[in-house]
């Protein structure tokens, strides 16, 4: 029998950490059928891929993404794509597609407007299928948000849950996991998650146990507050029995740089004491964010005019966004307006690319209140803060147990995306660790490094069948050469694609040769 496709002469990363083996990899269908040892006969194939000698690896796992909406805008999906990425998973930080409260902040970040998508999906399941049907060029799979749900259910209400809005939250969390979600997300920077308690989120979270979900967390804090906020993401996945995940792990502003090291022994420390929590990590020393994110518990884009209106409530707002209050934490304590950079402005876009400072000294103005005129200008405003140190990014990057996650989109230059300064790490998350952290550096064997892009991720988020090249399992392959990958993408110029991705395959079906691309054969997937 012909074969569909055989991938000869690799070197073998099978996503588990062994050491390569040379041998070859054949395909049928969606699935891999056979792993050919150095000197074994092939199977006549429909297509024969030499790799000359270049690492064969599963198809990387982005277990940290914002593409909930993307393969709606932009089904290509080429800055993931290209990086070797072949499933994704999304809803994190506290915002999903599914319920639809969700779709219009989901549509922003994407670059589209809600009425654009018509979300009709009155069911996570219907959402799945809507995937499926626009063909995406990679695998999706998609947490919970804790924010999405609670704007279905409360609106944005600034208080706990009654019993019968938690009861409604959690009939839509438990509707969504029978359909296959992966579990729930906080975003608890992001209004309405701000808002909550350990204890509501604890109730909620509780709905995971008996469909095996993950909690994810972008975490209260990750600056000052840091050791508190990742303490309580293992509390509550603790309390509420099920696995706990902390969301792209750092130490971010002056006040936390250099404790890098400590964060992770308080992590070793709980999974010693019987704590399931594990965690990924970008890696790069700069966030992305809304500068809405910049605005305390109490004040948020609609209500600044109001509040700016009065003298008393002025200078509140300004002591909190530039110190901070207790329990919430200034993003720009520690940082810096003149290190916090505009990359999305509709109402002024020739502030992309110059920092929150540089825009005030342009027009001799205080940079709190250039802060202020931007959102009211915009609330969508999204912003780059170099926050983070390349030291304490480098000791957890090196960690075995640290998944890979970009925290990005997946886009393309000619989408709604490319005229904006996106973050670098949308097009070079996967080969930057390749490139910087196993080949330049090197403080990382690539066997380990594939495992924390691949098998690692698979496992802890219930998705069989993948990040690994085994017989039987789903063919997602990426053909790389060690020697030359690396990332491309610069906060400068963030639209180019990484060197040395040179054959993605999804589902069987090869998507990316090297030159161009190829058959979209992404799906949507679902728990286990």
């Amino acid at each position: 029998m012909v074969t569909d496709l055989v991938i000869a002469n690799a070197s073998i990363l099978d996503g588990t950490g062994i050491p390569a083996i040379p041998g070859s990899v054949a395909v049928q269908g969606d699935r891999i059928e056979r792993i050919l040892l150095a000197g074994e006969p092939e199977p006549p194939a429909n297509l024969r891929v030499d790799a000359a000698g270049r690492a064969l690896a599963p198809g990387f796992i982005d277990v940290h993404n914002h593409s909930d909406v993307a393969p709606f805008v932009d089904p290509g999906m080429e800055s993931m794509l290209r990086q070797g990425v072949t499933t994704m998973v999304v809803g994190n930080c506290g915002g999903s597609a599914f319920p639809t409260a969700g779709a219009e902040e989901s549509a922003a970040l994407a670059g589209a407007h809600a009425d654009d998508l018509d979300p009709s999906w009155r069911t996570y399941g219907e959402y799945l299928e809507r995937m499926d049907a626009c063909r995406p060029a990679l695998n999706v799979a998609s947490l919970i948000g804790h924010g999405t749900l609670r704007l279905a259910v409360m609106g944005e209400a600034r208080r706990a849950p009654t019993s019968d809005e938690m009861a409604s939250m959690q009939r839509l969390l438990e509707g969504a996991m029978d359909d296959g979600a992966l579990g729930l997300s906080t975003g608890l920077i992001y209004a309405p998650g701000l808002h909550s308690t350990t204890d509501e989120i604890v109730t909620l979270a509780s709905v995971l146990a008996r469909t095996a979900g993950v909690y994810a967390s972008h975490i209260r804090g990750e600056g000052e507050l840091v050791f508190d906020a990742v303490a309580e993401c293992i509390e509550i996945g603790r309390r509420a029995g099920v696995p706990s995940h902390v969301s792209h792990l750092k130490v971010e502003t002056s006040i936390a740089w250099g404790r890098a090291a400590e964060l992770l022994e308080l992590i070793d420390r709980a999974r010693a004491d019987g704590d399931d929590v594990s965690v990924d990590q970008y890696p790069y020393t700069a966030w992305e964010s809304e500068l809405a994110s910049c605005l305390p518990p109490w004040a948020s884009p609609a209500e600044l005019p109001e509040l700016l209106a009065g003298a008393a409530t002025r200078e509140r707002l300004r002591r909190a966004v530039e110190e901070g209050e207790e329990d919430w934490q200034s993003s720009v304590k520690g940082v810096g307006w003149n290190r916090i950079v505009v990359v999305a402005h509709a109402g002024a876009p020739e502030h992309t690319g110059k920092s929150i400072a540089d825009i005030a000294a342009a027009a001799g103005a205080d940079p709190t209140d250039t802060a202020f005129e931007l959102l009211n200008l915009d609330r969508h405003t999204s912003i780059i803060g170099h926050a983070m140190r390349e030291e304490d990014v480098r000791t957890i990057a090196v960690r075995e147990d640290v998944m890979v996650a970009s925290d990005g989109l997946a886009i393309s230059p000619e989408g709604p995306l490319g005229r904006f300064n996106v973050h670098p790490r949308y097009y070079g998350t996967f080969p930057r660790v390749l490139a910087r952290y196993v080949r330049e550096e090197p403080l990382l064997p690539l066997t380990s490094a594939v495992r924390k892009m691949t098998s690692l991720s698979a496992d802890r988020f219930g998705l069989a069948g993948r990040g690994r090249i085994a017989e039987g399992a789903f063919a997602d392959l990426v053909l790389f050469d060690a020697e030359r990958v690396a990332d491309r993408a610069t906060f400068e110029a963030p639209h180019v694609f990484p060197d040395g991705i040179d054959l993605v395959v999804v589902n069987g079906r090869v998507a990316w040769d090297g030159s161009r691309y190829g058959e979209r054969a992404g799906r949507a997937l679902s728990r286990g």
